[in-house]
């Protein structure tokens, strides 16, 4: 097929661009940075002069929709970017799948479940009232509900991910990153981070969450919603031990506090779906993961 990934020089957009070609696709990218590339195309999808560009290039039989501002204080620090890039982006290229008749894949966030405590089924914010906690997760949220009105409007053929704390080598350090890059950089480099006692993740590393993604252009089911994590329930001290551990460090620079305000607390997924739909079978352990993340990093950033 021809397929465009949107963000698809990020740090899961890119690996899941390689994993397409791989599998004999002709795959387009855009994003925002300057690139090369015959099949690049540098776009803002919060702009829609730019984004009718990108199909002006070619003719999408299938969209990857990954381009979103990321984060929770992100989406604090440059709530407009968020909004501008996440809610008006998703909507542009909404605009374009219902006038070409593309099926795409949107790439939503374990976010959305906001303030649940219990396990997260793709099926839950259709039962239960759910506040989610801070604008990165509305927006997610606002983004699915933008797609599922498309849906039954205009008969758009889309599948919708939950990625749930998907980490490894190809992240690059900012203060806005996923917990992981940020315990490993910090702990490299000698610098203070805090650890969110009372919060527990379910990790997923970037190759398994990479092949799943992969796996939908060949087993598309419009409609369905689907949650991509690993299957190893953790707090998040475990990761920041197992970082200093295997970098040989104390933690005398690591700030422990209780709880995270306007953050979700616990993220316990249930993943039955996927692995039934998707083929989707975690291979690559934290005890595993996190020491290529690391080596990669140390690689990077000379350390």
């Amino acid at each position: 097929m021809k397929i465009l990934v949107t963000g698809g020089l990020g740090a899961v957009g890119a690996p899941l661009a390689r994993e397409l070609k791989e599998r004999g696709h002709e795959v387009w990218v855009c994003d925002l940075p300057h690139s090369e590339g015959p099949n690049y195309i540098r776009c803002d999808v919060g702009d829609y002069r730019q984004v009718q560009r990108v199909f002006d290039r070619a003719d999408f039989e299938f969209v990857y929709h990954a381009a979103a501002e990321f984060g929770r204080w992100n989406g604090e620090d440059y709530y407009e970017k968020v909004w501008q890039s996440n809610a008006i982006g998703t909507k542009n290229i909404l605009r374009f799948q219902e006038a070409r008749k593309f099926r795409m894949v949107f790439f939503s966030s374990s976010e959305v479940y906001g303030d649940w405590n219990d396990v997260m089924y793709e099926d839950t914010p259709s039962k239960v009232p759910i506040r989610q906690m801070n604008d990165y997760a509305i927006s997610k949220w606002v983004n699915e509900m933008q797609i599922m009105n498309s849906a039954d409007r205009f008969g758009t053929e889309t599948v919708r991910v939950r990625l749930f704390n998907t980490y490894g080598p190809g992240e690059p350090y900012s203060e806005y990153r996923s917990v992981v890059c940020q315990f490993i950089y910090r702990a490299l480099h000698d610098m203070p981070y805090t650890v969110y006692l009372d919060h527990h993740r379910t990790s997923s590393y970037i190759t398994d969450t990479v092949r799943t993604l992969a796996n939908i252009s060949e087993r598309f089911k419009s409609g369905e919603v689907y949650n991509i994590a690993g299957d190893e329930y953790h707090d998040i001290k475990a990761l920041s031990d197992m970082i200093l551990k295997y970098i040989g460090k104390e933690d005398r620079l690591v700030n422990y506090v209780q709880v995270e305000e306007h953050n979700t607390r616990d993220k316990k997924t249930d993943i039955a779906k996927s692995v039934r739909d998707l083929d989707h079978h975690p291979q690559v352990p934290l005890s595993v993961g996190i020491p290529k993340t690391i080596e990669w990093q140390k690689k990077v950033y000379k350390k």
